[in-house]
């Protein structure tokens, strides 16, 4: 495959990444140089082969990550299963029969583990993956330092708690994203991973039939778009779990294609097409719409800033054998 036109942007992420304070001060771009140098090889495969069975693993791994980061930090936590005596993150609300990929995760490491063992975190191996995922749905390569370590707790209630929902005000989520360090450009250009991947019809159905209430359709969602929804999606409990691409017109390909999308009031989801609502935001969005080298440069730099969101190094943590159950 023919990837040649993504050079000049990796050379140019890479150079504005090396100097990022927030990761460069605890990660390391060759962490496993030494200690397991077949590591991006290995994982780069296991993510190939999965997208090669299913094309939605691509963003079923990079929401997975993204779930990861914002429940008190990129710890690998989302990927613990729940025991006898704590409830983890998988089951909470946001994850509950719709986060996916944790076998592909299960598989990679396993295959790691044969190359390196007890050597490298399952928070790398998930941080790795999303963005190779990222990249072999036809996006932006940027580097990733490494060096974190798998938390030993996870927390059902935090994910509840901390989780951007698609129900909730833009305000809200805004506020989620600025209590983690990151800002309002960072909800625009992360928000940008709905170019790939799918929404069950019960995150949007109210914009279909009831929205706020006025039992009438979202005036502001195109009329096309909402007649082939409401087929999609009829008023009945058992559409609920049907999926919809969250971009109907490169729905497996990683672009820019999400913004057009809110500019021509087609957005899926309400907390997305919000983006086009309030001003804060929406002079970005006509601007990745129009230049998608620009947001392919500040996906990958944004990326960089939540993998690097309450890292656990050095000492703290543990290197788990299996990503699924803490040592």
């Amino acid at each position: 495959m023919e990837r040649k036109h993504y050079k000049l942007p990796f050379l140019h992420l890479f150079f504005i990444f090396f100097t990022n304070h927030l990761v460069t001060c605890q990660l390391d771009y060759k962490f496993y140089d030494d200690t397991c140098p077949d590591l991006t090889k290995i994982v780069r495969y296991g993510v190939w082969s999965a997208i090669a069975n299913e094309t939605r693993m691509a963003a079923s791994l990079l929401r997975l990550h993204f779930h990861d980061c914002f429940v008190n930090g990129c710890d690998g936590s989302v990927l613990l299963d729940d025991t006898s005596t704590a409830k983890g993150e998988k089951n909470a609300l946001p994850n509950r029969n719709s986060a996916r990929g944790f076998e592909v995760i299960d598989n990679v490491k396993a295959n790691v583990e044969k190359a390196c063992p007890s050597t490298v975190s399952c928070a790398d191996i998930l941080t790795l993956a999303a963005r190779d995922a990222v990249f072999l749905a036809g996006g932006p390569l940027w580097p990733v330092a490494l060096g974190r370590r798998d938390g030993l707790t996870a927390s059902e209630s935090a994910a509840n708690q901390q989780l951007p929902s698609p129900f909730e005000p833009l305000e809200n989520i805004i506020s989620k994203f600025t209590s983690k360090g990151l800002d309002i450009k960072d909800v625009v250009v992360l928000s940008g991973g709905h170019t790939i991947g799918f929404a069950q019809c019960f995150t949007f159905k109210q914009r279909l039939f009831n929205f706020s209430g006025t039992d009438q359709p979202d005036p502001a969602l195109d009329a096309s778009l909402l007649k082939g929804l409401q087929i999609l999606c009829p008023n009945q409990e058992d559409s609920d779990s049907k999926l919809v691409p969250l971009d109907t017109a490169t729905t497996n390909r990683f672009d820019n294609a999400y913004y057009t999308n809110l500019v021509n009031n087609s957005g899926l989801l309400q907390s997305d097409q919000a983006l086009m609502g309030d001003n804060r935001t929406s002079s970005m969005v006509l601007n990745y719409s129009k230049y998608p080298f620009l947001f392919s440069k500040d996906f990958g730099a944004s990326m960089v800033k939540m993998a690097g969101l309450g890292v656990l190094t050095g000492k703290d943590g543990e290197i788990r054998k299996n990503c699924r159950v803490v040592n």
